[in-house]
């Protein structure tokens, strides 16, 4: 499962590069930061600021592509670019895709 979540490539260049300890230090600091950065995005959908939601999105997309989780990453930047959505149904797609990703960079993490 791991493989189709996380580029394995991308993954284990962030390894080689900065160290299997510091990386699951990373990835503990993902598991903090992107839930905030979910409800951003919904505060900001609530409240029609849509610079305030393309800045949440553009965030967790780029942390995502840190670690090679691609698909994440992906959907992090068609919520960036395509300004407010109509509802919240994109953002729960991307809470549960956080949620898989975050499974598999724990599995993948551990020093």
């Amino acid at each position: 499962m791991t493989s189709t979540v996380i580029d394995p490539h991308t993954f284990d260049e962030l390894q080689a590069n900065a160290g299997a300890d510091f990386v699951a230090e990373l990835v503990d600091t993902f598991a903090e930061e992107a839930p905030p950065l979910l409800a951003e995005m919904r505060g900001a959908l609530a409240a029609g600021a849509a610079e305030r939601f393309r800045r949440a999105a553009h965030s967790l997309k780029s942390n995502s592509s840190t670690f090679g989780a691609t698909r994440l990453a992906a959907m992090a930047r068609e919520l960036e670019l395509g300004g407010l959505p109509a509802d919240s149904g994109d953002i729960d797609v991307l809470a549960r895709e956080f949620e898989t990703t975050l499974v598999a960079l724990r599995a993948l993490a551990r020093p």
